[in-house]
This record gives C-alpha cells, sequence and structure tokens, in this order.
C-alpha cells in the first residue's frame, strides 16, 4: 500500500471544531464539543461484533462512529489522511502503516485465524508436494503473501516453483474454475463452498499461530482525547462478544444483514476465527506478550517479501489502557 505524499504531517491538519464564539447572554470561551470517534471497518465476521455492539445499543452515539470502508487499503489511506482515527485492520496492515510512518496503536485483538484462513485444492491435487508447477489464485497483499509463503515452506516448495495468479479474496470460487486454478488461498465462507463442490482443504491458519491477527488499530495521537470513547468501544465488544458465545443463532439475526447471509448461515462464518475476550487480550497485548512475539515473526517475513522496508523491533505497538480491568 501506498499511503498519500507527506503522510507524516497528514494528521497534523486534522481541527477541533470550532470553539463556540458565544452563547446566549453573551458568554464566551465555552469548550467545543468532542466529535464522535470515527472508526473504520470493512464487511469481516472478525470486526462485526463491532457492530453487534451498536445494534444492541451498546455504544454511545455521540462519542463513537462506525464508518463502513470498501476494503483496507482505503482505510489505510483514510486513517492516513486524518479521516479516522482508528480502525479493524490486519496485523500486517498496521506494520505496513507503521513502515510508511503512520504511528498507530493496537488497543484490541478482535480475533485470531485459526483455520479460517485456508488453501483449497482441486481433487487431482493429492499432496501439497503437488503443488509444484501448478497455479494457485491468491489475493495481492500481505495476508495473501504471508499465507502463501507458510504454504510453499510447509510444501518445501520455492516460489519459482509454483505460478501464482492474483485475484480477488471475494471471487475464490469462480476463479478457481474459471481460471482453471489448481489451489486457492481463501477464506470462509468460500472455503465451505468451495468444499460442497469437490475441492479439499490441504493447509490453513491454524498450522501458522500467531501470524493472521484482527485488531482495532488507533493514531497515537487521539489515544489521550479519546481514551473514554475506545474504552466504551472496547466494553461494547466485549459485551456483543458474551451475548454471542451464549446465543450465536439469536444473535445471528442482527449480523446477518451485514455479512450478507442468512441467519442461519452466520455462525459458520465465524469458522476457524479465535475471538479472545478481556483476559485473553491482556495477554496478547503485555509487554512482550502474544502481540509482540507475532510482530516480531510477521515483521521478518514481511521485510523477506519486500513488502516493509525494514523488520526493525515494532516498539510501543500494543497499548492495554483501554482494556477493562481485571
Amino acid at each position: 500500500m501506498a499511503l498519500p505524499p507527506n503522510v507524516s504531517s497528514a494528521w497534523t491538519r486534522r481541527q477541533a471544531l470550532a470553539a463556540s464564539l458565544g452563547v446566549a447572554g453573551g458568554l464566551v470561551g465555552c469548550q467545543a464539543p468532542v466529535p464522535p470517534l470515527r472508526v473504520g471497518s470493512i464487511i469481516f465476521p472478525g470486526y462485526e461484533l463491532l457492530f453487534l455492539a451498536r445494534e444492541l445499543g451498546l455504544l454511545p452515539p455521540d462519542r463513537l462512529r462506525l464508518v463502513e470502508m470498501n476494503n483496507n487499503t482505503d482505510t489505510l489511506r483514510a486513517l492516513a489522511l486524518g479521516r479516522l482515527e482508528a480502525a479493524a485492520l490486519t496485523l500486517d496492515e498496521v506494520i505496513r502503516g507503521r513502515d510508511q510512518g503512520l504511528d498507530l496503536r493496537i488497543v484490541l485483538v478482535l480475533d485470531e485465524s485459526a483455520g479460517a484462513d485456508v488453501v483449497m485444492v482441486a481433487p487431482h491435487i493429492r499432496s501439497l508436494a503437488g503443488l509444484k508447477g501448478r497455479r494457485i489464485g491468491f489475493e495481492e497483499g500481505a495476508t495473501g503473501a504471508v499465507m502463501m509463503g507458510a504454504l510453499l515452506a510447509t510444501a518445501g516448495l520455492e516460489v519459482h516453483q509454483v505460478v501464482k495468479v492474483r485475484i480477488p479474496l471475494a471471487a475464490s470460487v469462480d476463479a478457481f474454475y474459471q481460471q482453471s486454478l489448481d489451489a486457492v488461498v481463501t477464506i470462509e465462507p468460500w472455503a465451505t463452498q468451495l468444499e460442497a463442490r469437490g475441492a479439499r482443504r490441504v493447509f490453513d491458519s491454524s498450522q501458522t499461530p500467531g501470524l493472521i491477527v484482527d485488531v482495532l488499530a488507533v493514531r497515537a495521537e487521539v489515544l489521550d482525547r479519546s481514551r473514554d470513547a475506545l474504552r466504551a468501544l472496547v466494553t461494547g465488544h466485549f459485551e456483543a462478544l458474551r451475548r454471542f458465545r451464549a446465543s450465536p443463532a439469536s444473535q445471528a439475526v442482527a449480523l446477518a444483514p451485514r455479512l450478507r447471509l442468512d441467519p442461519a448461515d452466520v455462525p459458520a462464518a465465524f469458522k476457524g476465527l479465535d475471538l479472545p475476550d478481556a483476559e485473553a487480550n491482556r495477554r496478547w497485548l503485555a509487554p512482550q506478550g502474544l502481540l509482540s512475539q507475532s510482530a516480531e515473526r510477521l515483521g521478518g517475513m514481511l521485510h523477506s517479501e519486500g513488502l516493509i522496508r525494514s523488520a526493525a523491533s515494532l516498539v510501543q505497538l500494543g497499548d492495554p489502557s483501554c482494556l477493562p480491568a481485571p
């Protein structure tokens, strides 16, 4: 992703709302209201509990505004230009944004892919080694590159020994058949759709723990003034998670429209996603915790793939201050 030019000054251009110059009775100097914190998100099961919290009335509308985005490239650009203060992103996207000069802090781990990202193969592929010389479809971007790299390493293959075919993730099923692919890197619900048509699962993200993680990232300079709003968002997320775990079917009705699924199909969309609660988040965001370990490993992979300029230590990445007290 190429962030806009002079990105380092982009977030200084956002101004506070103009202070009121006067009210009835001639009073001046009243403090301007703090505008709602704008939080960007694409449609993805791991992010949807934020929207479920909104539907359940758990978020203060005067302090938080969820903004639907088309893709995460647009989301990062909006963060850089000051059009968003926070966003749901993958960990690799946060690392790439920081590499381009965007100071982001992670205040919440939304999910870890523990099998949701999968490699599906045609019936004639009998083993991972059988992918040598074959056409493999994947979405261009860091997550696709991470899964492709992990797949090839497990299969004992070099990148030049396969034919990489770039496809949109949402077109996984059509591309698999229309472009005569031998394998495709995809996620739910397309993995299940491919499986129903005869494709087989041969590799998934459960074999690469900690590499594909979705997080809530915040521009560092807004943390102090927006901490109360962020705590409300994080608390709402955990309450929505609690209700979803207690009764997935009943919450599916609210989740279905944004996911564009029938309510009965919603629980399956979360297949392979580990959704950490507050206690697990404290382990993720602790100094030298799971997030730090994953970021160091992932940063090295992204650097070797030429996706970031430096694999230097990612200091001050996690911020647990918005989590509820133990």
